[in-house]
Parts: C-alpha cells; structure tokens; sequence
C-alpha cells in the first residue's frame, strides 16, 4: 500500500509540473526575452512599469500586438518575473499538447490543460465523434506564428489571448479505417484564437485553456 501511494504522489507531482514546464519555465528554444524597462525611482508607493513595446524576435515576427500592450503591462507590473518571448513559446508547445490530445482523445491529458468550460467542449466533441465511429489521424505539420493579440489582468487573474496559425493534416477515418474526410498530403491552413488564464500569486503555476475561437 505504501508503495502505491508513492507511486501515486510521483505520478501527480510529475502532471503537476508539466503545464508550469510549458508554459512557465526556459526550454531551451525560446526567444530571447522582450526587455523589461528600469524602474524608475519615486516617492509613489506603486510605481508604474515603463511602456511596453512590441519587440520582434528573429523568425517569429512580433511577439504582440499593440493592443495587447496595456494588458501585458500590467502583468508584468503585478509579476516581474513574467516574460512574454517565453510565454509565447510555451504557448506554441501547450497548443501541440492540446490539440494531440484532442485528436486522440485523451481526457485525462486534457483535464491538466484546459478549463472546465473547454473541458465540457471537448468532452462533447469526444461523443459525438464516438457515436459517428470515426476517429482522427490528424497531425500538426508546423506553427507558422504565435502572436498574442490581447491581455487583460482583472484583480489577481491574468488573461492573454493568442492567434495561431498552423498548418494541419486532418484526415477522419471510419470504423472500418476508411478514409471518410480530409487528404493525407494535403495540409490545412489554420488560425485558431486560444485564451489562456492564470491567478498570478496562486500555488498553481499552470496556465489553463480557458476559451477557444477561430481567427
């Protein structure tokens, strides 16, 4: 018994760390972060950070859109720590996870990932798909950019939304494995709008899914 509860421990420390891998820690691939500006000394008790400027990173374009400025910020204001080149890029990897384990789906892995209300989405797209008798061999064939398109901090809870545009490979088979959509060679191109969300200060370093549109 005291085996399987180690066990057990290590299974959930290890899910536990992999979003804040993801999305919060250096991977080794990513840009080079957006230079925050020096505080500026004052006499205020909370003193504003610098304006934000979009910064382009070689072969990624602009890390944000101008819009996106005031929200990132604040963010940065209310968690110095936080930096948007690596943000970005764990967003690019959290949106490969998302979507493999969507295509093959995979509950449990999503259930690490997503919010409830993406959860209860997906959960219905699952059925669906179960009730038709097709599943998906989809593959992401490359992110041609990440950009992030708006921020907002409202109290402790950060928001950051994010344009992807990817192509994909879909193909849908039947219960037979026939082919019944999409083309084996023939890649797709995507822009998906996805809105991740965070409690700054929280225990939980992970960044959820929390909304999902297409741009």
């Amino acid at each position: 018994m005291t085996v399987e509860i180690v066990l057990l421990a290590m299974v959930a420390l290890f899910v536990g760390l992999r979003l804040y891998a993801v999305l919060g820690r250096r991977t080794g691939h990513e840009q080079q972060p957006v230079t925050r500006p020096e505080a500026v000394p004052t006499a205020e008790p909370a003193a504003p950070v610098a304006d934000v400027t979009p910064e382009r990173s070689e072969g990624t374009g602009l890390a944000f859109e101008d819009r996106a400025a005031a929200g990132i910020r604040a963010i940065i204001s209310a968690d110095p720590s936080f930096d948007v080149a690596r943000f970005v890029e764990g967003a690019k990897a959290a949106y490969r996870m998302i979507l493999e384990a969507f295509w093959k789906g995979d509950e449990e892995e999503l259930s690490y990932l997503v919010g409830d209300d993406v959860r209860a989405s997906f959960a219905e797209a699952f059925a669906a798909r179960k009730a038709a008798g097709h599943r998906l061999e989809n593959r992401l064939i490359g992110i041609e950019r990440a950009l992030i398109v708006d921020a907002e901090l409202r109290g402790a809870e950060a928001s950051i939304t994010v344009r992807f545009e990817a192509d994909i490979a879909a193909v849908t088979r039947d219960e037979a494995g026939e082919m019944v959509a999409g083309s084996l060679t023939d890649a797709v191109s995507t822009n998906d709008i996805w809105t991740f969300r965070r409690t700054l200060g929280s225990g939980d370093p992970n960044w959820l899914l929390v909304e999902t549109d297409e741009g």
